[in-house]
């Protein structure tokens, strides 16, 4: 229970990013108008600077760009088996449904048994929700007949609804399965840190190449219980039918998991993730009352370990749906919400002050870097492209209305439009590889469906704002004023070919 100053000093925690985000959007807006010449002055060397980590993370994005495709010639599955206790090792998949069809579930099944694995190697948790028992159990007979024979262990669960202490969403599902399976581990005297274990969406399609690769990788870490592992997460699964502005929130997620995989240490992980089951057992399971279970298990993790565990790059994919849901109104609207989501993310700001730094055996450098990672990129994320394509061109034009003269307001649109121009090196980029990641092209597409795909892209400053800094702040103000958002699923659908 809350002790009444906790609670309000937890809340002040939960408040603190909105308020950077306020504190930066009014006060630019406010100073357009009382000092004009001082914001253009800063909009220019803010797109200065906007310009060069566009150049850096270009060059991340081809270095890891470059390695992801290496990594995809390799037969990791003859490196695997050479090493030492590659035997010993079991997978234990953990499938968080609510609501999705057999049209969804049945393809990663799919994936799955395609895997370049022993399937006798593999335990698969389908995990329903009581919430949606009746489609859940009749989805689940389903896979089960056509599926559960060819896994080591098939199990099923459904998480009762009502439960304590917990809000409804996949964290409380995979806090509830995972106790479950851990009933069979124990039953078949299988030792923790031989397990590893992958939490993947329901939609999420294996690469054929990733069990080996996460194994491999597994097993010639020298601490790799004290790790997870995060994949390169791609939306192929119906990139083809989504709309133009889904698949280039999907692709822009793509690049920015591949960016961050390049960094000396990355400190959260994202969707689909892997780590030890001695780990995930050590730290009691996903918290089952936290919207976003993928991110804070690692910090559970980081602080449980006091600073002593990390996140290992896998330069291997696993594939996803865009989101589509049939209507273009309704798919850009749950577009929306899942930013919106993600944006709400900054949830783990208040926690890693109340935990990490109340952590008195984890050394303070290490209670930094992930709270400014956090903290910044959230607020970095619903700040700057409003910043940039919104409030850029306000303090010249009041500066006009304000007749100033100096030569800074003449010159300013000219140099912010080269510095713009220079920043489409990423945007090209971006266009190029996104065309190189699609899937084949569904024979009922037409060939110039390409030149949308390329030209797509044209689009990217419309999402930046629209599916990026406008839900991503309304996540971070709804947990400023309190009005939290609880887990909301978003919904998944396959076009159906008739």
């Amino acid at each position: 229970m809350w002790h009444p100053s906790d609670r309000q000093k937890y809340r002040f925690y939960e408040m603190f990013p909105g308020i950077i985000v306020w504190v930066v959007l009014l006060g630019s807006l406010l100073l357009s108008f009382i000092r004009p010449i001082w914001v253009i002055y800063f909009i220019i060397i803010f797109d200065l600077y906007w310009l060069i980590k566009v150049l850096y993370l270009s060059i991340l994005l081809i270095y890891a760009w470059r390695k992801y495709r290496k990594n995809l010639k390799i037969n990791w599955r003859e490196k695997a088996e050479k090493l030492p206790g590659y035997a010993d090792i079991y997978h234990l998949v953990f499938l968080a449904t609510y609501k999705e069809e057999i049209d969804v579930v049945g393809p990663t099944f799919e994936a799955l048994i395609k895997s370049d694995y022993p399937l006798d190697k593999l335990i698969v948790v389908l995990a329903g929700e009581e919430r949606d028992k009746d489609n859940f159990l009749k989805m689940a007979e389903e896979i089960k007949n056509k599926y559960a024979d060819k896994f080591f262990k098939f199990l099923i669960t459904v998480h009762p609804k009502n439960l304590p202490d917990e809000i409804p969403g996949k964290g409380s599902n995979l806090h509830f399965s995972g106790q479950e399976a851990q009933k069979t581990i124990d039953e078949l005297g299988l030792p923790y840190e031989k397990v590893i274990v992958s939490s993947f969406d329901v939609d999420t399609c294996v690469h054929h190449l990733y069990f080996p690769y996460l194994t491999y990788v597994y097993l010639t870490h020298p601490d790799p219980t004290h790790c997870s592992y995060q994949p390169v997460a791609v939306f192929n699964n119906n990139i083809w039918d989504s709309p133009a502005l889904t698949r280039v929130v999907a692709r822009g997620t793509t690049f920015w998991i591949l960016t961050e995989l390049t960094k000396p240490h990355i400190y959260f992980t994202f969707s689909s993730h892997a780590l030890s089951f001695k780990a995930l057992t050590d730290i009691g399971f996903w918290q089952k009352d936290v919207v976003s279970e993928d991110s804070r298990i690692f910090l559970q993790c980081y602080n449980h370990y006091n600073g002593d565990y990390q996140t290992v790059p896998l330069y291997m994919s696993v594939s996803m749906d865009t989101v589509y849901v049939g209507s273009i109104k309704k798919t850009l609207i749950n577009q929306y919400k899942q930013i919106m989501r993600w944006g709400y993310g900054v949830e783990n700001v208040p926690w890693m002050i109340w935990n990490l730094f109340r952590n008195k055996k984890m050394p303070f450098k290490k209670k930094i870097p992930p709270f400014w990672v956090q903290l910044e990129g959230s607020c970095t994320w619903a700040t700057v492209p409003l910043l940039i394509f919104i409030l850029g061109n306000l303090p010249m034009r009041i500066a006009h209305l304000q007749n100033k003269t100096e030569a800074i307001v003449h010159n300013a649109p000219f140099v912010l439009e080269k510095l713009m121009s220079l920043t489409l090196v990423g945007l090209f980029l971006s266009a190029i590889l996104s065309t190189i990641l699609l899937p084949p092209k569904p024979q009922r597409h037409k060939i110039t469906q390409y030149f949308f795909m390329i030209f797509q892209w044209l689009l990217f400053p419309i999402t930046m704002v629209l599916f990026g800094s406008v839900p991503a702040g309304e996540g971070i103000t709804r947990l400023m004023l309190g009005k939290y958002l609880g887990f909301r699923v978003t919904e998944k659908k396959r076009k159906i070919i008739k």
